[in-house]
């Protein structure tokens, strides 16, 4: 038995969770039984499972102080880190936030921290990983941020328009209207950024444009923040074509998933190209998440495992390297 006095500040509400729902994750993860007296917790068990259960409990409890609540999604990332022997001070890393125009983006894990550390130091940063390790929305909340503080003139969101898996037939309307599907998923990572009517607003300026990436041949692109999207399903000609078009004075981010390739058998992705091409090109930086980097629903990451260990992910060995590739 193991007793930890919680030190001044720590928001004990806040750490043992909804009816100590954090408190209850720990315990089933780590084989322990925690009881709380005020500031005093009370840990039982094996001496290895109390020893993490205490370092990860001040770890949480630091957490708490002056900074945003925890949720059980934390909770599991932290106890997921634990796991695998990765070193409980790096879960959550302390950084400045980003500032977008809704509010401030702090990374989650320390892989996302590692990915912004690349995208202030380099022009050119590839984030490769599952669905769902924030690899677009922390790349957008850097453009905007970039944008804010006047170092770019334009933000230029791009996607390959390839449909995942089924074809979707003709789509009717204008050009815009038929590509639009496409771009959702960038809309929705600005618009939970920034007021709808402003993005809306800028969107009809030019300050900030979504196209297919097919658009983009032929440009130049200056004073710009560029990110490309879903960039597993573009081919290797479109790669080269995209990666070309930086110009003076400006950042390219570009992500995906090298396990969701939606393109015919006979195109390779040139994602997975420029994995292998560009790796010792200096000033490009690749950064790799894995899936205890998921910070969605806390079954994304069971999901994305269990396709993994049955086979059907594709490519999981170049993405499974390590994040300081």
């Amino acid at each position: 038995m193991r007793k930890v006095k919680l030190r001044e500040g720590v928001d004990l509400s806040n750490l043992f969770g909804p009816r100590d729902l954090h408190l209850r994750l720990i315990e089933e993860s780590l084989h322990v039984e925690i009881s709380a007296r005020g500031d005093e917790v009370t840990l039982e068990g094996r001496t290895e499972s109390v020893g993490r259960a205490e370092r990860l409990l001040c770890e949480l409890a630091e957490r708490t102080i002056g900074r945003r609540g925890l949720r059980s999604e934390d909770v599991t990332r932290a106890l997921k880190s634990s796991e695998s022997n990765q070193p409980e001070t790096s879960s959550f890393p302390d950084p400045a936030p980003i500032v977008t125009p809704k509010g401030s983006v702090v990374p989650k894990t320390p892989s996302q921290q590692l990915y912004l550390e690349a995208i202030q130091r380099h022009d050119l940063v590839i984030g490769i990983g599952p669905a769902g390790t924030g690899k677009t929305y922390m790349a957008m909340a850097m453009a905007l941020a970039a944008w804010t503080r006047k170092e770019v003139r334009q933000i230029v969101l791009a996607r390959p328009a390839v449909e995942a898996g089924e074809r979707l037939g003709f789509l009717p309307g204008d050009m815009i209207a038929k590509v639009h599907p496409y771009l959702r998923p960038l809309y929705d990572a600005l618009y939970a950024m920034m007021d709808v009517d402003r993005a809306n607003r800028l969107i009809e300026r030019g300050d900030i444009e979504m196209a297919p990436l097919a658009f983009m041949r032929g440009r130049t692109l200056d004073d710009a923040f560029v990110i490309l999207d879903e960039a597993q399903n573009a081919t290797s000609e479109q790669m080269k074509m995209f990666l070309t078009r930086l110009g003076f004075h400006s950042k390219a981010v570009v992500t995906g998933d090298i396990t969701q390739v939606d393109l015919p058998p006979d195109r390779p992705s040139g994602l997975i190209q420029i994995s292998e091409i560009l790796r010792n090109v200096d000033g490009i930086k690749f950064v790799y998440f894995q899936e205890s980097d998921v910070v969605r629903h806390r079954l994304v990451q069971d999901i994305i495992k269990a396709y993994n260990q049955h086979g059907n992910g594709t490519g999981t060995s170049a993405a499974s390297g390590a994040t300081n590739e």
